[in-house]
């Protein structure tokens, strides 16, 4: 059930429906690409790439080139579900030795030390060839047109790359790529980016070796050569995507999809295994007595996540024991309706990040579900000179302890947060959505499927209503602590419900923002419409046609 503060003030969106086909994103010039692409017979597929291009350009501190993208896929014709991991690995030369040589007790956050090999460009050759129906030339066009003729800034996205401004301005090709008269663009100001236009068209006329084996390979390697990263042309040569099996619980009567490690998936899994014992539809959506099963389930989860999740071809994750209603049953035990668990489970890299989610419907009802990020805002922070995007930052994930799962290894994925999601009912595609932000994504998971299943919210006020988020303590050396962490609640709340919280312990604040970015398609095979939810806090819209 909802309440009049569930919309904080503003004034509430209503699903977008559509009957043929529809994209979902967080910057309407990129839906408008995606939407566009269906119109001219393009796979769901097709519209993902083409409007993931776009984003890279107009949104990107959030993803580009130098990033990784993972995607869930619904196969129309086969009625199959399919899983990319289209993520990067750590180079040859990344090794532990290669930190504690130069007094480095941990993974730099910004900076060339903390490339890893950029996954995006072969994911989208992998999709591509698998599903793609329009030349993939085409699918990049409308971002190679706008970079070499500009864009107008959207207003989040403004506010975003004004906060990375210092950042910018310390790398010299940052600065000349995303810096124009020395500073960020304002909201509506019109920018350009026509050495990204020329990558695009590098990836066009060669493919993806372009990329990995060509011109842009030497840029990228060159840049590490000459700032001291550890990147090489071979890390780039052998890079490859790989196809995955997504895993899923059963809640309520629906068939939730995640993608296995090394992205966190699973503990949206296990938050939904913990919280099906209890009968969420009684209670109030907005009370203290929900909130403080969420946050409760969200503790088990992440400490089970610090313990296990990493890349499976060198850790032993077991995944299919985490996810077992037998193993939620002995954990949901853990769970007091009165007080709050003290679980040192958060590591304090993971708390932020900048990440575009988008997912596409076709009128086959070909779906896709796809995620893709440069990790924190503009990644590492450095731009090679005349490529026209800036390198991620995902090797910071990375321990350096030698016990840790995550532990730093060449050729190793690190534990990445992007996340795709999936819904199926009886066999069937239901629901495609994601919520981007970093530590926030399994949490915002759970609270978008709670708000559409157990209190019958649609597809936009599921998105709308105020969110809350666990967020845990860490030490100076960024050491996790057991005194609870705190608890972040979007304005909305009814005073009772801070109060409530508080007498069961927790540590309340509230905050405006760090509460992440959803996007949703509704699948609607009785009316045979589609139903698009699109986030409220970003820039973003769900098109239809």
């Amino acid at each position: 059930m909802t309440t009049p503060d569930d919309h904080q003030g503003r004034t509430p969106r209503v699903p977008v429906v559509a009957k043929r086909g529809m994209v979902a994103t967080s910057e309407p010039l990129a839906a408008q690409v995606g939407v566009e692409t269906l119109r001219r017979g393009g796979h769901a597929v097709d519209a993902a790439i083409a409007t993931n291009a776009m984003l890279g350009l107009v949104e990107p501190m959030s993803c580009g080139l130098g990033g990784d993208l993972f995607a869930i896929v619904w196969d129309a014709s086969t009625q199959e579900l399919l899983g990319l991991n289209g993520s990067g690995r750590a180079p040859a030369a990344m090794t532990r030795e290669a930190f504690s040589s130069r007094g480095l007790g941990r993974v730099p956050e910004r900076g060339p030390l903390s490339w890893t090999v950029p996954g995006c460009v072969d994911g989208w050759f992998a999709l591509h060839e698998r599903f793609g129906r329009l030349p993939l030339d085409e699918l990049l066009e409308p971002a190679i047109s706008l970079a070499t003729d500009g864009f107008p800034v959207a207003p989040v996205i403004s506010r975003m790359w004004t906060a990375a401004g210092d950042l910018l301005a310390r790398d010299p090709g940052a600065s000349q790529t995303f810096l124009f008269g020395g500073r960020p663009p304002t909201t509506g100001d019109h920018v350009r980016n026509p050495e990204l236009a020329a990558s695009l068209r590098m990836i066009c006329a060669e493919g993806r070796n372009a990329f990995y084996e060509g011109l842009i390979a030497e840029r990228i390697v060159a840049c590490a050569r000459a700032t001291g990263g550890l990147l090489g042309p071979g890390d780039l040569a052998c890079h490859t995507s790989t196809w995955v099996d997504p895993i899923s619980v059963d809640y309520r009567g629906y068939t939730v999809w995640e993608l296995p490690p090394n992205t966190q998936g699973v503990a949206a899994l296990q938050m939904l295994r913990l919280l099906e014992g209890f009968d969420l539809g009684r209670m109030e959506r907005t009370s203290a007595e929900h909130l403080h099963l969420l946050i409760e389930a969200k503790k088990l989860a992440y400490e089970d996540r610090a313990r296990y999740y990493a890349d499976p071809a060198f850790a032993d994750v077991p995944i299919d024991a985490l996810i077992t209603p037998a193993y939620a049953d002995r954990r949901r035990r853990l769970i007091s309706s009165t007080a709050r668990q003290c679980i040192p489970v958060e590591d304090p890299r993971l708390s932020a990040g900048d990440t575009v989610y988008l997912t596409v419907v076709d009128e086959a009802r070909n779906a896709v579900s796809f995620i893709q990020s440069i990790y924190q805002s503009f990644g590492s922070g450095v731009v090679p000179p005349e490529t026209g995007f800036a390198m991620q930052n995902r090797g910071s994930l990375f321990h350096l302890a030698p016990d840790h799962p995550n532990a730093l290894e060449p050729g190793k994925r690190p534990f990445h947060t992007i996340i795709p999601a999936f819904v199926t009912r009886a066999g069937e595609p239901v629901f495609c959505f994601g919520v981007m932000g970093g530590d926030m994504q399994p949490q915002g998971h759970v609270q978008i499927l709670v708000n559409r299943i157990d209190f019958g919210m649609d597809v936009q006020a599921a998105g709308d209503a105020p969110r809350v988020r666990h967020v845990g303590s860490s030490t100076p050396t960024g050491e996790p602590m057991d005194d609870g962490g705190t608890v972040w609640l979007e304005p909305g709340f009814p005073e009772e419900t801070i109060d409530g919280l508080r007498a069961k312990g927790h540590r309340v604040e509230i905050r405006s923002s760090g509460f992440g970015g959803y996007q949703g398609i509704w699948i609607d095979s009785k009316a045979k419409t589609l139903r698009g939810g699109s986030e409220p806090r970003k820039d973003g819209c769900a098109i239809g046609y």
